[in-house]
């Protein structure tokens, strides 16, 4: 075992103290819809539970209406709500020192710098997991994935235990037939996944349907989205709503999101939790993880939206 004033518990310590906050920072930070999901609070933390539910109300009150004087109301009751169960994912990415180069990178300056490039790798990594087709944007297809976007702005999956197919109320408003992106159907969709004050409050797409969305705005009509601007992300606006560049979307894709139904749930003790180093017996390295735990969940499909087939 390492003593306590050792080069390892050295190491830790600078871990903990100046890179691991930085970590959960830059993580987020650094991903355009990471960052409006930590900065507009659909990013959040809960305790733990076997399973996660999100409730779901789904239908108005039957016995409601107009009456007059004595008449008999109707007081029979009707199913409005259900729920959503989602299983806990799980993320991780290694943190691998070898003795050699822990030598190498002695002094306490070096150590720091060493550390470092080693965590810097670390949270680019996570970020790709968590923020790509692997995480946010997952089609749910892998088991130990988040269920993400992919599979949550559908028309025909299973997500939170509940049938798309068979529950209409339940399913997206996908495009998967538009092929040519226009005004006219970028209005469509926005229309589709609005409903009095519901609507999309961000919508994400490729750098090239970005490009194409550019080239179909006159110049007067290129607004941008002071909120992503200054936190160093290219935007244009449609409707008043954000379009940004996400390099993590799908080829073709283009996400109407509603922010205000989705829901990004972190274990409040697996949220970017670092191990510590420890020193395997058969191996001169000290490893150590970094830990995610969590579900993205939606609390009503209809108002999301996206187009799945954009070629040009």
């Amino acid at each position: 075992m390492a003593g306590p004033n050792s080069s390892f518990d050295q190491v830790n310590a600078i871990t903990h103290k100046y890179f691991m906050p930085k970590l959960y920072d830059n993580i987020f930070l650094g991903h355009p819809l990471m960052r409006r999901a930590k900065t507009k609070g659909w990013y959040r933390k809960i305790p733990g539970g076997e399973k996660v539910i999100i409730p779901l109300e789904y239908a108005i009150m039957s016995s409601s209406g107009s009456y007059s004087g004595a008449q008999t109301l109707d007081t029979a009751d009707s199913e409005t709500f259900t729920a959503a169960s989602l299983d806990w994912k799980q993320y991780y990415a290694n943190v691998t020192i070898s003795r050699l180069d822990e030598l190498k990178n002695s002094g306490p300056a070096k150590v720091i710098d060493y550390v470092k490039s080693k965590m810097k790798n670390a949270e680019k990594t996570l970020r790709r997991r968590l923020g790509s087709s692997t995480g946010l944007y997952s089609g749910g297809s892998v088991s130990s994935e988040l269920v993400g976007l992919g599979a949550w702005i559908n028309t025909d999956e299973t997500v939170g235990g509940i049938s798309q197919s068979s529950n209409s109320w339940w399913a997206a408003q996908e495009d998967t037939t538009t092929t040519t992106l226009t005004l006219a159907a970028m209005q469509t969709r926005f229309n589709a996944c609005s409903e009095d004050d519901e609507q999309p409050t961000v919508i994400t797409c490729t750098k090239a349907l970005y490009n194409s969305f550019w080239g179909l705005l006159q110049p007067q009509q290129r607004f941008t989205s002071d909120d992503e601007a200054k936190a160093g992300f290219s935007s244009l606006m449609f409707n008043g709503v954000p379009v940004i560049s996400d390099t993590n979307v799908p080829t073709g894709d283009m996400y109407f999101i509603n922010e205000d139904q989705i829901h990004w749930l972190a274990h409040e003790d697996e949220d970017f939790r670092f191990s510590e180093f420890d020193k395997p017996e058969n191996q001169n390295i000290m490893v150590g993880q970094i830990f995610w735990a969590g579900v993205l969940g939606s609390s009503n499909n209809r108002y999301h939206g996206a187009f799945k087939a954009i070629t040009g």
